[in-house]
């Protein structure tokens, strides 16, 4: 559903997109993760056709962003950092207005609206001004206009910000289902457990460079490393351990704690349970630490030359 191909785009000197390729299929949530001036809006204005690449081609929906830019408009829809709301129009005469625009005329542009501004808890408000509405507000009518003619593809920038706990798991809820219905999602957020949770693939983008493009357990694998496992114990434990299968290190331990290191887990593990199990060590958990994308992303920030991962 969308592809790029050495995707790039300067202005006079600058260059904020170089050589960017993507493949992201239908049904599939791209995360898209950099820091502010890194490259990320300009790629989604590339990818709407907004802005004309310098170098490099990009298909959305199947259509060329340079020779069918109406068509790919009319295949996406795009939440912007900038919502561009008209502050003195109802929420309800906006979408309609937009609904018209995307030729839901009649019934079918006020079945639509309505539905929609009943699932994002709008309808109370649906006849108040624009002008009125909170920043949460604000952000949840914008997400529904990009939603209105149920595109196929859908970039999305930071949807759940100024959100409530509450408003964002409506909206996560309803990324997942548009993924469940074979939308594709381009997801650009500064939420790392946000973008853990929702994303199939996880691509990094720095000075306008994809680093690395990857599911978000093997980009954590190659930025951190094998994982650690840590034993629990249900009471301090002052005796030795029994002798372990060779491909186990111990990193770390406390009193009621140790941290390993194994190195096939799928082989390994098993055998060592049944070490310690015999040994009456008294094991009260044995799990797989925890590594978050943030621990990876951060790592990310820090190589100067990585191997990008595509």
């Amino acid at each position: 559903m969308i592809q790029t191909e050495d995707l790039s785009k300067a202005f006079g000197d600058f260059i904020a997109v170089d050589g960017v390729n993507l493949r992201v299929e239908a049904g599939e949530v791209l995360a898209l993760l950099g820091p502010n001036g890194a490259g990320k809006t300009t790629t989604v204005r590339l990818l709407t056709s907004v802005l004309r690449p310098t170098r490099g081609r990009a298909w959305v929906a199947g259509f060329d962003v340079v020779q069918h830019p109406q068509k790919v408009r009319a295949h996406v829809g795009v939440l912007t950092e900038h919502h561009g709301l008209y502050a003195r129009m109802s929420g309800e005469e906006y979408l309609l207005f937009f609904a018209e625009l995307y030729g839901l005329r009649g019934e079918d542009g006020h079945q639509r609206v309505h539905a929609l501004l009943e699932q994002f808890g709008l309808a109370a408000a649906a006849r108040r001004r624009i002008g009125e509405y909170s920043k949460g507000m604000r952000q949840k009518l914008a997400l529904v206009r990009a939603l209105l003619h149920s595109p196929p593809v859908l970039l999305l920038d930071e949807p759940t910000s100024a959100m409530d706990p509450e408003n964002a798991r409506i909206v996560r809820e309803t990324i997942r289902s548009l993924r469940a219905a074979q939308h594709t999602i381009v997801l650009c957020t500064h939420n790392l457990t946000e973008a853990e949770t929702l994303a199939d693939r996880i691509a990094i983008i720095r000075r306008g460079r994809i680093l690395f493009n990857d599911t978000p357990e093997a980009l954590k694998h190659h930025l951190l490393g094998t994982p650690l496992y840590e034993i629990r114990l249900a009471q301090p434990w002052d005796g030795s351990l029994p002798p372990l299968p060779s491909d186990v290190e111990i990193v770390d331990r406390g009193s009621d704690w140790i941290h390993l290191r194994i190195g096939d887990p799928h082989q390994t593990n098993p055998l060592l349970l049944g070490v310690l199990t015999a040994a009456n060590i008294p094991l009260l958990t044995f799990s797989e630490l925890p590594r978050s994308l943030e621990e990876a992303y951060l790592r990310a920030m820090t190589v100067e030359e990585p191997n990008a991962m595509a």
